[in-house]
């Protein structure tokens, strides 16, 4: 089932992780964790969002307290792993990716819900999307915590799109494939800083 989900997540993204962003992240592990941690706050941070705006959807509600409990629970998890690794818990300027892909976000509802809920897939996907790419790669113990997030996220990928389309009253082809456009070159370009959803960073 979960090999199912990666491959499904595979066909939705339109690019893979460039090595060259595998090599970053390997050569700054404290950055990753603590820029990992700041993404699972934020992600329940948005799920709560959503509840407190969207009252009348009752689906919407459900399953973002799950989500919301499920991105704090791994909230907790990074941090309790980079304790063991002696890695502080610090502030870090946010990448350009999720203000970048929030750009097309229309202002009013519910074409604004639609869109939120579809960049929360994508998010979402190419979150797992890394976790696997990653995890070859790690040692024994952070290989593991990752490989064990692709089902939650995998889950929260399909249940943003499910939610979208009921939103929408039908397929969001159209607004998927506009955000797809633009997460392709968020992902693929060159970035000045590292982070868990920065493109690869070039050598200055």
């Amino acid at each position: 089932m979960l090999q199912t989900d990666l491959d499904n997540i595979f066909g939705f993204l339109p690019c893979r992780t460039p090595d060259a962003w595998v090599q970053n992240a390997l050569s700054d592990l404290p950055t990753l964790l603590i820029d990992h941690a700041h993404c699972e706050k934020k992600a329940a941070s948005t799920a709560l969002s959503l509840m407190y705006r969207y009252v009348d959807y009752p689906d919407l509600l459900n399953k973002m307290s799950r989500l919301a409990r499920e991105e704090l629970r791994h909230f907790e998890q990074v941090l309790a792993i980079m304790k063991k690794r002696g890695v502080v818990y610090s502030h870090l300027t946010p990448s350009r990716y999720a203000a970048g892909l929030r750009q097309p976000v229309r202002s009013s509802d519910p074409d604004r819900l639609v869109d939120v809920l579809v960049v929360g897939a994508i998010i979402e996907a190419r979150s797992c999307e890394r976790f696997a790419s990653l995890a070859p790669h790690l040692d024994v113990a952070l290989a593991d915590f990752y490989n064990g997030l692709l089902k939650s996220e995998a889950r929260h990928y399909r249940d943003y799109l499910a939610l979208a389309e009921k939103a929408a009253g039908g397929p969001v082809n159209d607004r998927i494939d506009v955000f797809l456009a633009l997460e392709k070159a968020l992902i693929e370009q060159p970035d000045t800083g590292f982070r868990f959803h920065s493109g690869p960073v070039v050598a200055q």
